[in-house]
């Protein structure tokens, strides 16, 4: 009965898609002046594309070393997967919750958690903003949903680590503080940066994914 249950996640691996780098669901121009279309062209077709190109490398890898039964291989793989499936992951999340309609606050339920959770709305703002400036060196800032308290929770990821798998939140708006997500038209001040980018989230995509994972 083992080798029957070891067959069947083999079987998926074998027969996997490759990942595919997403359409961005607007311009690049589409949320200045804000976030400039030149830096949401190279963030979006270069360093997204390349998280994709090197996921699927160390997918292929990892894929023969389990074929293999390379044990070796296999963790000295996880690194990579880490990274590019993580700045693969981080980054889908991100373009869906930016929109050209952004801003503002939200509304309905996610309002009424956020002031469940935080406060108020500001002291949200205020607390997320403190979590991603404070991010030593590149990584990300996230509102996630924590599901066994069923309460909403602030945290911080370096590098690409994914929210979910290194903290177990749901992640729901991510901000992401690496320095191609602002050094061409923010120069190195990063609270700028922040600043901005609250104009243009999409509390419609963050209220829906909220809905999603609350079910």
């Amino acid at each position: 009965r083992s080798s029957a249950k070891l067959i069947a996640p083999l079987g998926c691996l074998v027969s996997r898609q490759k990942h595919t780098l997403p359409d961005l669901p607007y311009d690049y121009g589409a949320l200045e002046p804000h976030i400039n279309a030149e830096i949401m062209q190279l963030h979006h077709s270069k360093h997204h594309a390349t998280y994709v190109n090197n996921l699927n490398v160390a997918e292929e890898k990892y894929k023969e070393a389990l074929a293999k039964g390379d044990v070796t291989a296999q963790v000295s793989l996880q690194p990579a997967l880490k990274f590019n499936g993580g700045g693969h992951i981080n980054h889908t999340i991100f373009w869906t919750n930016l929109s050209p309609n952004g801003g503002g606050e939200p509304k309905g339920e996610l309002m009424e958690a956020i002031k469940r959770d935080f406060g108020s709305f500001a002291n949200f703002k205020e607390k997320l903003t403190a979590v991603s400036v404070g991010v030593q060196g590149s990584g990300w800032g996230w509102l996630g949903y924590n599901k066994e308290q069923g309460r909403l929770q602030i945290a911080a990821c370096a590098n690409q680590d994914p929210l979910q798998g290194t903290t177990g939140l749901i992640p729901l708006l991510g901000i992401d503080v690496w320095e191609h997500a602002y050094y061409l038209q923010y120069k190195n001040v990063r609270p700028d940066y922040l600043k901005a980018i609250w104009n243009v989230i999409n509390w419609e995509n963050v209220s829906s994914r909220y809905a999603t994972c609350k079910k």
